[in-house]
């Protein structure tokens, strides 16, 4: 598998999506994003660190997840965005969507300050 998921804690896991997130793997994110959702995770921390090419099919996986976590007030949001990722979010203004944080860290602290609030 291309990605890594990691626990953070019960309803939040860390996806680390590694150097493409493109039409080649969009539907393994899917699948084992849904493995996540149907253990009851509902926050996702996308990890854009190493990630060099995001194309159209990439993001609308992304988007099919949002849809999956949104209506029980899940969250995916964007950790640690490369300079590639960034240019596709701002052509297509997904930030508008996504909220976007500098740090795995700094989203993740963030989504349990809102979970607590």
């Amino acid at each position: 598998m291309s990605f890594k998921i990691e626990s953070f804690d019960a309803e939040t896991v860390v996806v680390t999506i590694g150097k493409t997130l493109d039409f080649r793997n969009a539907d393994e994110f899917k699948n084992a994003c849904q493995e996540q959702v149907d253990s009851g995770r509902q926050n996702f921390i996308l990890d854009f660190s190493d990630t060099g090419i995001l194309d159209s099919t990439g993001l609308g996986s992304i988007f099919s997840l949002y849809r999956k976590v949104s209506p029980s007030n899940g969250q995916v949001v964007f950790a640690s965005i490369s300079r590639p990722v960034q240019v596709v979010v701002q052509l297509t203004r997904t930030y508008k969507v996504f909220r976007q944080f500098p740090s795995v860290s700094a989203a993740a602290e963030a989504l349990s300050t809102a979970a607590q609030a």
